[in-house]
């Protein structure tokens, strides 16, 4: 049961990062053409997460600097087996959720798979070198270079 909460925490550390993406809207999969504008992993980066808790489909995304208020949108829905247990993960269309240094909360939008049943990830925080995810009351604790790297989602083709 510890492990299935680890593995529902892992996937809510990778939806609350894609949620805590940038203050406008703009294309995620590539750097940001306008250098004055903040991506949504430099965002993560900022505030001591790694980008890999983002999908590599984000469309577009905003950050209230003062409240911490984000909103990442995705083309699409998108599913992404999670190392290192793999463990699938689910990210909505769109992820909401509060971004400050460090932590992550009240995550909406991505679920982990685990013991036959769907867990929604409500919040991921830093803990030294770990992401600690949270899925309600239970916690799970991965190395946060296991995110070093964003995912594709599972099931489609590139549309470039």
């Amino acid at each position: 049961m510890a492990k299935v909460a680890f593995s529902l925490l892992l996937f809510t550390s990778l939806l609350l990062c894609i949620h805590s993406s940038d203050s406008s809207s703009n294309p995620s999969q590539n750097p940001d053409p306008n250098p004055n504008l903040n991506s949504a992993y430099d965002e993560l980066k900022s505030k001591g997460f790694p980008i890999g808790l983002l999908p590599t489909n984000v469309l577009n995304y905003s950050l209230n600097r003062t409240s911490g208020d984000f909103s990442v949108n995705l083309d699409d829905v998108c599913r992404i087996t999670l190392p290192p247990d793999n463990y699938l993960a689910a990210y909505s269309r769109r992820v909401t959720g509060k971004l400050v240094e460090g932590k992550i909360s009240e995550l909406d939008g991505i679920q982990v798979r685990a013991f036959f049943k769907w867990w929604s990830i409500t919040g991921i925080r830093m803990s030294g070198e770990n992401l600690v995810f949270e899925v309600g009351m239970v916690t799970a604790k991965y190395p946060s270079n296991n995110f070093d790297d964003s995912l594709e989602c599972e099931g489609r083709h590139s549309s470039s």
